[in-house]
């Protein structure tokens, strides 16, 4: 790839922001920044803040490279910066983050597609903390955000609702739990990058997520062989469906007890994370795709009207 003047490409990696997962991007931005060098790009690195079109448009660069999460950069809102100011970038567009990002519309395109998901409604955060609006064990998140951001587990034996924190938006989501293994399968373009088995000592929450030694990933998982093609077929429609591009990722809750029955798609993540303990890059590697290789490839898929 070469820039329109012929020179090596300047790519802008975009990170950080105002949302609730600003440390996980900052973290993402850097380990991108230091690949795409790697890989022979002219790099700048661009903490996003109010004045992101103002420094986009004095740096001018190539590309933009998207390594924000949550909000404001995962739903859709930079994309619209970026398609306005009509700079090519990488993951997806306007409209499949913005659906991705909300968890029950997803649902309705995932059904749509004939893809099993997992019961859920959506409740206002006072009523959810007064009453049982479903019957336990089920889990309570943000409709609209990421990485397990106030993520409460209700047991069977709950005594009485969860005591929601501040943190967490005037409605949420109330889902129905899934017991059993939690699976997560990437995909780079028109392609499945395997399966990876995310195991923890309790319930995946953000600091499982993103701690050391937090969770263990098998990859490639070892679960029967119609499980594996299962996530990787879902994946593949659930991004198509969305109308992803670049990298996304879907996230499945499995109970084995019922076989390809107890399989179901949880969401889709338009913009994965690319961290030391990030499940994407390690999906990739088992494929042959190093990470500054992983990099380079969304650099040069990066477009507009995506």
């Amino acid at each position: 790839m070469v820039s329109s003047s012929g020179n090596t490409p300047t790519v802008a990696v975009i990170m950080g922001g105002p949302s609730a997962e600003r440390e996980v991007s900052l973290s993402t931005g850097k380990e991108c920044a230091a690949a795409l060098r790697e890989a022979g790009f002219e790099v700048i690195e661009v903490d996003a803040g109010r004045d992101l079109p103002a420094r986009l448009s004095e740096l001018s660069p190539d590309v933009v490279f998207n390594a924000l999460h949550g909000r404001w950069g995962e739903d859709g809102c930079v994309q619209g910066i970026l398609e306005w100011m009509q700079i090519p970038y990488t993951h997806s567009g306007v409209l499949a983050s913005s659906l991705a990002m909300d968890k029950q519309k997803s649902k309705e395109v995932y059904r749509t597609a004939g893809l099993p998901v997992v019961e859920s409604i959506i409740a206002s955060a006072k009523e959810v903390s007064t009453t049982h609006v479903m019957r336990p064990p089920y889990v309570v998140k943000p409709n609209n955000e990421g990485s397990s951001v106030g993520v409460y587990l209700v047991h069977q034996d709950a005594n009485g609702p969860p005591k929601l924190g501040p943190e967490m938006p005037q409605n949420v989501m109330v889902e129905a739990f899934i017991p059993g293994r939690e699976l997560t399968t990437s995909v780079m373009g028109d392609r499945a990058l395997g399966v990876t088995d995310i195991i923890t000592d309790g319930w995946y929450d953000y600091h499982a997520k993103y701690a050391d030694g937090g969770s263990r990933h098998e990859v490639p998982a070892n679960v029967p062989p119609d499980i594996y093609s299962a996530c990787e077929d879902y994946a593949l429609r659930a991004h198509a469906a969305l109308g992803c591009r670049g990298l996304s990722r879907t996230d499945f809750r499995w109970d084995e007890a019922h076989g390809l029955d107890g399989l179901f798609l949880l969401e889709t993540n338009t913009q994965p994370g690319m961290t030391p303990t990030s499940l994407s890059p390690e999906q990739a590697q088992m494929a042959g795709i190093d990470f500054p290789e992983l990099c380079r490839w969304l650099v040069e898929d990066a477009s507009c009207d995506r």
